[in-house]
């Protein structure tokens, strides 16, 4: 291996990187607010970018009924909730209108624009929207009543969303992969690499998003909110925090970043509708690299996750999934040396 291809795995993996860091800021987000070790990141990330492929063709993507089959499911579910606390049927139905109406609107729009074929950013925001309405709506059908449950509740039950969502998506996409248009199809040659304009793309947006979440979770009162339900729940709760609420949004935002990683990551390879299964995996070990609570750990876990993935596919393309998971081993062992053993309650 020459400096050049040496210089050319680097760039292809902080890139690929990149985007792992967005999964694995999600993933620690997430078990910070909900305690919910969300496996589904990964189908986030293939929704977005599949359902960006079927816009491409002028058809209505599987995803829009979906999205209005769980609306509806939640609006039923709200309704009923809010009936059994005593409420009139007036506030029940309110309740349930309020989580309504957001999907069907994005469903209403989405069907009207689809045949029209408007250009490619377009179809992207109308992407990320659709993708980012499942959020709060996995989050009411399947983890909100379930909230206080034990963490390994709440694993096997993020086991299951992700097999619901890995067969939906074989429904409503088929078996067969797709790879999107890139975002700018410039190139740049520096030296012996060739920049291309999606690589910048990627690290731009990657960067752009994080510096937003940063300002997001520093400035906005909705962001300090869901800083004090991970800081504490009970004490959040007491404060008048709506830890549903706060379940919700973070769903939400899980949801906004992994449509967001697929588009960035559809033009650069192609995906199926399973792929999202190892793309989240290489998010969750970022994630563990971070202790699944801080930040910045994450996202340099998710760069040396996407550098050494690339160096792997170099020396041994075969065994480089292997090589990739392997990392979480030592990071657990040297945890799990280093930190006290508290039980759950604590």
């Amino acid at each position: 291996m020459d400096s050049s291809i040496a210089s050319i795995l680097l760039l292809d993996g902080l890139t690929n990187g990149a985007v792992y860091a967005l999964l694995g800021l999600a993933t620690v987000l997430v078990f910070a607010v909900t305690r919910v070790i969300f496996i589904p990141q990964g189908e986030f990330v293939t929704y977005g970018a599949l359902t960006l492929a079927i816009l491409q063709t002028g058809q209505v993507p599987g995803t829009v009924w979906l999205l209005m089959l769980l609306a509806a499911l939640a609006a039923l579910a709200e309704c009923w909730q809010s009936w059994r606390r005593h409420a009139s049927l007036a506030s029940a139905g309110l309740a349930g209108l309020k989580v309504l109406m957001p999907p069907v609107v994005v469903a209403l729009i989405t069907l009207w624009a689809a045949p029209l074929q408007f250009s490619l950013l377009v179809q992207a925001a109308l992407s990320v929207a659709i993708v980012t309405c499942f959020g709060p709506l996995v989050y009411r059908l399947a983890y909100q009543s379930l909230a206080d449950a034990s963490s390994l509740v709440l694993l096997i039950v993020s086991v299951g969303v992700h097999f619901a969502l890995t067969g939906l998506g074989l429904l409503f996409f088929g078996a067969e992969g797709f790879r999107n248009p890139p975002f700018w199809d410039a190139r740049f040659q520096l030296g012996a690499v060739s920049l291309t304009g999606q690589a910048l793309i990627v690290a731009l947006a990657s960067a752009a998003l994080m510096v937003l979440l940063w300002l997001f979770f520093e400035r906005t009162l909705y962001g300090k909110a869901l800083r004090a339900t991970a800081v504490n729940r009970l004490g959040a709760r007491l404060m008048g925090i709506s830890s549903q609420a706060a379940g919700q949004l973070t769903l939400a935002c899980a949801a906004l970043i992994g449509a967001l990683s697929g588009l960035l990551i559809g033009p650069t390879t192609t995906v199926f509708y399973d792929s999202g299964f190892l793309i989240g995996l290489k998010g969750f070990v970022a994630a563990v690299i971070g202790g699944l609570a801080s930040y910045p750990g994450a996202a340099l876990g998710a760069l040396l996750v996407g550098v050494i993935e690339a160096f792997g596919s170099f020396w041994a393309s075969a065994f480089k999934e292997v090589i990739v998971f392997t990392l979480i081993l030592p990071v657990l062992l040297w945890r799990s040396l280093t930190s006290g053993h508290q039980g759950e309650e604590h």
